[in-house]
């Protein structure tokens, strides 16, 4: 979105990064914050880079250039949502735009975790989590022992789990591979993490082009790994940004983020058979 007129700050003192969030609730903080980082904001024709830039009645604020909005999510269950039910173990289809949880205690928008609990049982607990902007299959549990059978099975990577995407085509990305790198927090944005040459944590992912154009390919993703944004930053590396991408990518480039996760495979267990869960990719 186009954020390049000015408002007038209607009342009282307040930060400068609290009175853009207040304007554009739709932005989050990490918006706010690169925003006002990159010297992008004018409190009354003055660039302004600190946050905590004090606002006063009557300041004019502007925002040059545009500005990627993150996605705006449900506020309810959609039993279409529902996948499988064994019990102890449930699947859903995850929306793109809805965080898997809250982010802190007294996060009161709407999140998956909350809107199922609510629909299937509060007894609920997410087994693994999704991006806000992925879309696709999540796994949870009710008590019992599998809670942590499945824990043990994700930190041991013995989940296959299939993700599709459509991503920039580029000569780096060859007909098949595996990407491999060390991620570590990227110390100028809190919500994004960076390839580092040394230290961080080892990222694997295999995955296999399924077709090409001469601007995207679609692509099969198989992390053997679980890090944070793991998926989208490898891409983005390799000069493969998933399109729609706003931290790693060109958010303009699609209306959504282009990833979903497809499939979840468990293995067979003494007392339980293999199960596959699938989910159709939306776009």
């Amino acid at each position: 979105m186009s954020w390049d007129a000015e408002v007038t700050w209607p009342s009282g003192t307040t930060r400068l990064d609290k009175a853009l969030r207040t304007l554009e609730p739709s932005w989050g903080r990490s918006v706010v914050g690169e925003v006002i980082r990159t010297r992008r904001v004018r409190v009354n024709s003055r660039v302004v880079w600190m946050a905590s830039w004090q606002v006063e009645r009557g300041d004019r604020i502007a925002v040059e250039g545009r500005v990627d909005a993150r996605p705006e999510g449900p506020i309810a269950f959609d039993p279409a949502w529902f996948v499988a039910d064994d019990g102890d173990i449930v699947v859903v289809d995850k929306p793109s735009g809805l965080r898997s949880e809250a982010v802190r205690a007294t996060d009161a928008s709407a999140n998956l975790l909350t809107l199922a609990r609510a629909a299937l049982g509060d007894d609920l607990v997410l087994a693994h989590r999704l991006d806000r902007d992925t879309s696709g299959l999540v796994m949870m549990t009710r008590p019992g022992p599998v809670r942590a059978a499945l824990d043990e099975m994700f930190s041991t990577h013995k989940i296959a789990k299939r993700y599709v995407a459509l991503v920039r085509n580029t000569p780096l990305l060859l007909d098949a591979g595996r990407l491999t790198n060390f991620l570590a927090p990227d110390k100028t944005r809190r919500d994004a993490v960076v390839v580092v040459a040394k230290g961080g944590k080892k990222a694997d992912t295999d995955y296999r082009v399924l077709t090409q154009t001469d601007l995207s390919a679609r692509v099969e993703l198989h992390p053997l790994t679980g890090r944070t944004h793991q998926l989208r930053v490898q891409c983005a590396h390799i000069n493969a940004p998933i399109l729609g991408d706003r931290l790693y990518g060109d958010a303009a480039s699609a209306d959504r983020l282009m990833l979903h996760a497809a499939s979840l495979e468990l293995p067979a267990t003494s007392n339980r058979p293999a199960r596959r869960f699938e989910s159709p990719v939306p776009f």
